[in-house]
């Protein structure tokens, strides 16, 4: 089997792009390496390539003999995603009508997209189960909503078959310490934490401490990244069996708050964080947390890595190294 992936080379992508290549699938990476890393390609076929040039798209379809499709490629920066909603809805929403136009050319009908928990916006109740109600809050998130609508379209109208993933907060390293997130600017959470606690940045800031949660800041649920990588060849593996489309969430279905998080890696790492408090982010919300019971029973999915202190150490054992 042959797998095309999107953002192979990007923080999910090539964690899910070792797993397919450990459980013998060939692999074609396509990134155009605007965000991705090439330090962080660990095997396959390396394509630079930009999904908003159609023909591009083409060219690779018809040099490789495509059997399915993992969708990474996206532009992530929910703050930036304010400033310039262009910019995401030309990103995010053209590239994957790109490649979807240019698969159901090539009869190629297995897609797993790389949705996010943001098309849900401010949750109704906790945990959040995928028949919660829509209502995506910023236009990062709207780009995601979109594009599953659109999904939804082909695959009633031209047999498409598609597992959305709608992830909540990706975290921690590969285990084997190979991979790990590489963001410019990062924006996330814990690898902030660690790359202050390396001296990266004198100051931490914590958005927000007036939540009405148990210590004022705000809690969200994070899910190891090799975790992830597993949902991802595990929904691809249905599709190639022949399962009808699916939406899952994929999380921990256990929530920590900022200062939680906090002390944990203060407590891995043995270092103090230097905190400053400043005020909420547009659009941030007190409580995230998934339901996965769906992921556990549809795909036979178990998380291995996610449980807080893994996700910490990994990320920390790879930061200090890179």
């Amino acid at each position: 089997m042959k797998i095309l992936v999107t953002g192979g080379a990007g923080y999910i992508g090539s964690h899910t792009v070792k797993d397919l290549l450990k459980h013998g699938y060939e692999v074609v990476i396509v990134d155009n390496f605007s965000s991705g890393h090439p330090e962080l390609v660990c095997g396959g076929q390396v394509i630079q390539a930009d999904l908003r040039n159609k023909e591009q798209i083409a060219d690779i379809f018809r040099q490789h003999k495509i059997d399915a499709v993992l969708h990474f490629a996206a532009l992530i920066q929910v703050g930036e995603s304010y400033q310039d909603p262009q910019k995401y809805y030309l990103h995010n929403l053209l590239t994957s009508l790109n490649l979807l136009e240019t698969m159901l050319r090539h009869q190629v009908k297995q897609f797993i997209f790389s949705s996010s928990a943001a098309v849900y916006g401010a949750p109704q109740k906790i945990p959040i189960e995928e028949n919660h109600p829509l209502n995506p809050v910023n236009p990062y998130g709207t780009t995601k909503f979109m594009v599953e609508k659109i999904l939804a379209d082909y695959s009633r109208a031209y047999g498409l078959r598609y597992v959305s993933l709608r992830y909540f907060n990706a975290a921690g390293a590969d285990p084997e310490g190979e991979l790990g997130e590489l963001h410019s600017p990062e924006t996330h959470l814990i690898p902030n934490i660690l790359l202050h606690l390396l001296g990266k940045n004198p100051d931490f800031q914590v958005f927000g401490h007036d939540f009405p949660t148990p210590d004022g800041t705000a809690i969200r649920d994070y899910i190891h990244v090799t975790d992830l990588a597993r949902a991802h060849v595990l929904a691809l593996e249905r599709l190639l069996a022949g399962s009808d489309s699916q939406v899952l969430n994929l999380g921990s279905s256990r929530g920590y708050s900022v200062l939680e998080v906090i002390k944990e890696a203060e407590k891995i790492t043995g270092r103090k964080v230097n905190i400053k408090f400043g005020p909420k982010r547009l659009g941030d919300v007190p409580v995230l947390l998934a339901s996965s019971r769906l992921a556990e029973d549809w795909l036979g999915w178990e998380r291995k890595y996610s449980d807080l202190e893994t996700i910490i150490r990994t990320a920390w054992e790879w930061h200090q190294k890179h």
